[in-house]
């Protein structure tokens, strides 16, 4: 059997038409229609059923693109290795991050990483919780968590200090507001219970218990932006109020509800040359925000 027919067995079932499989492999969908044809014939054994919807995988099928996907999965493991003998940092290399902390954060750190080495392919992962994504996905994920797992490697860059933010309009709208006395006199904007991998719970549950004017929010930037428009106040990450011009800081950093920032490594990928490279400048980078945004991150 020619191994390049899985290529195209795998093509197929991901795009489940000749058109975008063609898209996939960089071939025109009549080239695609005639390898499956030659390849069918030459088995004799049918791969896909066709019909107005597109391609559905038969039984035959379903076993030749898993072993495809297990080979496809084989081969991106060696192009790892082969290329981790090299010490110059080429390659592709994931990361993973919550799209807050990359929006004002890590993308002009990730900027001058690929200026500065060209030869990367850099893939950027997001979600609103990072702990959403397995760390399998990634060969770096940056992750507030004050209590890593175990088996994780990594490095702690500094402690997250989060404060009480809100916008300037909001404020000249509530000039007598006292939110350390009476906090249920304003709006506050506040997380679900999905966010799991905040640690300012306890603050709202000892000083916001009796505030009757919320809004809710299932995610980081959606309590940043209603801040940053005036909806309300926010208990923000202080690298995200501080870098927001339109927002004023009202209390000093939340004692005992900052978290720890760490920048985890896969262990499948780790000793790769170009996620040691790096893993190494992503560190240096973001502790030198420190200096430039003091009560932000703390060593």
């Amino acid at each position: 059997m020619d191994w390049d027919y899985l290529r195209y067995v795998r093509a197929l079932a991901i795009g489940g038409t000749l058109a975008k499989a063609g898209e996939i492999l960089g071939v025109h969908q009549t080239t695609v229609l005639r390898r499956l044809d030659q390849m069918e014939e030459q088995l004799g054994v049918r791969f896909f059923e066709r019909n107005r919807e597109g391609l559905q995988l038969t039984p035959v099928g379903e076993a030749a693109f898993r072993e495809a996907e297990r080979l496809a999965a084989a081969m991106d493991n060696l192009e790892r290795k082969l290329v981790g003998q090299d010490s110059a940092p080429v390659g592709k290399i994931r990361i993973a991050a919550e799209d807050s902390m990359l929006s004002e954060l890590l993308s002009p750190i990730l900027a001058d990483l690929v200026q500065e080495f060209p030869g990367l392919e850099l893939e950027v992962l997001t979600d609103n919780d990072v702990a959403n994504l397995s760390h399998r996905e990634a060969d770096l994920t940056l992750r507030p968590e004050n209590r890593p797992q175990a088996t994780l490697e990594g490095e702690r860059i500094a402690a997250i200090e989060s404060a009480v933010y809100g916008a300037s309009r909001y404020c000249r709208r509530n000039r007598k507001m006292d939110i350390a006395n009476r906090p249920e006199e304003c709006v506050w904007i506040i997380p679900d219970e999905t966010f799991s991998h905040l640690a300012t719970g306890r603050w709202y549950r000892k000083h916001l218990r009796n505030v009757t004017s919320l809004i809710r929010c299932n995610s980081l930037q959606s309590m940043h932006a209603l801040a940053r428009a005036g909806a309300g106040l926010a208990v923000l990450p202080c690298y995200l109020g501080e870098a927001t011009k339109e927002l004023r800081r009202l209390s000093d950093p939340l004692e005992g509800e900052s978290v720890d920032l760490w920048l985890h490594v896969s262990q499948d990928t780790q000793q790769l040359a170009r996620v040691r490279i790096v893993m190494a400048f992503l560190v240096e980078r973001l502790r030198a925000v420190d200096s430039d945004i003091e009560i932000s991150l703390t060593p």
